[in-house]
């Protein structure tokens, strides 16, 4: 399909919504918040569209004053440079519409489940777990979402085996989609007496938060077992089988949940996990096939995927995939330059797509 034609196939969109939403009194809830949200989201699209064809239209005025003989030479100098100034504007509002009409993922505008667990490294691998994770959590706070810890499994010097927290707020998913993979650290560990820098790592996945509407699970693909929760090294911190782990049986995803002394609890925040692993398996599955035709990408998600690495000698953290290096390692630790690598990301991400749409 030419340009063209796709820009008048989202007009014409526009105008059925448009007609649709005036008379609402056809519509159910669900139908009228779709059709708001879908208008809303061609606003910015149409828009550009009616400058692109109203720069059309004084490019034709313009030809038309310059192919007419009785124009002077002082209106055709003007009409000249007015010309060459609207053809120079012409192939960037051409790029802002591709750029729009790009296909979003339908999960962008979700919430999120992060989960941080220690990799290679042992004690440091698991600090380390534990400021990525509250990289997130200060992440969370400027961006002015909420941050809910679901579970947390610590080794008992402060560092976590494994971190799951729910972040909510607008956007969440797009703008933390690109963290998933492997993490690493170069630092002088604290429990290293001979100031030597050693290598760890952890492994961070970001999954977007599945209502039940998005996913349907049937209870006898589920294995439901109880038990007693106990904390590190073994020390028991319930009297009851609160605890709870659930097997995915058709996938084999293992949820286990502890935190809280109600079984009820735990059940919920166990299956809030799993409905989120289970959606991202399903997503990868799309990805995967998708990704055969794809000519690049910025990354996978793919957990195994070596993305960041954060070197405190040097105060510098870096992203293997877009070979973007800062030397402000604290304040991306501490959630306050991480825009700066995550727009980024996002960026290549969407230049690749461009890229593939027009080539």
């Amino acid at each position: 399909m030419s340009l063209e034609a796709k820009l008048d196939q989202v007009v014409r969109r526009r105008d059925e919504l448009s007609s649709l939403l005036s008379q609402p009194g056809g519509l159910d809830a669900g139908d009228l918040a779709r059709f708001s949200k879908e208008l809303s989201d061609l606003a910015p699209v149409v828009a550009a569209i009616g400058a692109l064809r109203d720069l059309g239209a004084e490019l034709a005025d313009l030809d038309d004053l310059l192919a007419d003989p009785a124009t002077d030479s002082e209106m055709a100098a003007l009409a000249r440079d007015e010309r060459a100034a609207l053809l120079q504007r012409r192939p960037q509002l051409e790029h802002e519409i591709k750029r729009l009409l790009l296909p979003k993922d339908a999960a962008d505008e979700k919430n999120a489940i992060v989960e941080v667990r220690a990799g290679t490294g042992g004690d440091e691998a698991a600090l380390f777990a534990t400021d990525l994770f509250r990289m997130y959590q200060r992440y969370a706070e400027f961006r002015g979402w909420r941050f809910e810890v679901i579970s947390l499994s610590e080794t008992g010097i402060g560092g976590y085996k494994e971190a799951i927290a729910q972040l909510t707020g607008r956007n969440v998913f797009s703008r933390l989609k690109f963290e998933s993979g492997v993490h690493r650290v170069q630092r002088v560990p604290v429990t290293e007496s001979g100031g030597r820098i050693h290598t760890s790592a952890a492994t961070v996945a970001v999954l977007p938060e599945a209502e039940e509407v998005d996913l349907q699970i049937a209870d006898k693909d589920l294995r439901v077992d109880t038990y007693r929760a106990s904390g590190p090294g073994g020390q028991s911190v319930n009297t009851t089988d609160s605890a709870i782990r659930i097997t995915h049986l058709p996938t084999g995803i293992v949820v286990t949940q502890q935190d809280e002394k109600s079984q009820h609890k735990n059940r919920a925040k166990a299956m809030k996990v799993l409905r989120a692993r289970l959606y991202e398996h399903e997503r990868q599955q799309i990805a995967q096939e998708r990704a055969d035709t794809r000519k690049s990408q910025v990354g996978s998600g793919d957990r195994s995927e070596r993305v960041r690495t954060y070197n405190f000698p040097q105060g510098r953290v870096t992203d293997h995939r877009i070979n973007l290096s800062l030397h402000k390692l604290e304040k991306v630790l501490g959630g306050e330059a991480l825009d700066e690598i995550i727009d980024a990301l996002a960026a290549e991400d969407q230049a690749a797509r461009l890229a593939e749409e027009t080539g």
